[in-house]
């Protein structure tokens, strides 16, 4: 429940200001590092340093490519902090489904389907010819639509846990 309450104030941040700072990414990865060692002795430090590092080592080329924020990327790690390698990867998944939902109900909204299909040739053109799509298609171009990634995260790491707590998975 800790790695609930802790993913479920980062995603509020993230929907408030679009930012997860660092004051809070770092305690969750320290509080999820402490309270597994506790737990569980030096094997629950071990998974939560696994987690971590899976968190950011999976993620990092999406950082890099500017396709991912920081805030995003350092979330995960402190939920692998949290969960451990094998849940973080179902966490995860589920994550990158729940903001595919919000990508496609936040297109269809502001009626982007044209341009979303001429930037997914974009993205698919570049990739087949090993180059980098252009500046247009990060997050730095101000034009562009954003999916806030911690409240995908959050949500996906609050019902995963209620669904644990409740014995239903």
């Amino acid at each position: 429940m800790l790695a609930a309450a802790f993913a479920a104030t980062a995603g509020w941040s993230d929907w408030r200001s679009r930012r997860i700072p660092n004051w809070l990414t770092v305690s969750g990865l320290l509080l999820g590092i402490a309270a597994n060692s506790l737990a569980r002795g030096w094997m629950g430090a071990k998974d939560s340093l696994l987690g971590a590092g899976l968190g950011l080592i999976v993620l990092l080329p999406f950082v890099l490519l500017r396709s991912l924020g920081a805030g995003d990327w350092k979330l995960v790690g402190a939920v692998g902090a949290f969960l451990g390698p094998g849940q973080l990867l179902t966490v995860l998944l589920g994550a990158i489904l729940v903001a595919g939902l919000m990508a496609v109900v936040l297109i269809i909204w502001k009626k982007r389907v044209g341009q979303t299909v001429r930037n997914l040739r974009k993205m698919l053109a570049a990739f087949l010819t090993f180059h980098l799509p252009g500046p247009e298609l990060t997050l730095e171009n101000p034009e562009a639509l954003k999916i806030p990634f911690g409240v995908a995260v959050a949500v996906t790491v609050v019902v995963y846990s209620a669904r644990r707590a409740w014995g239903v998975w």
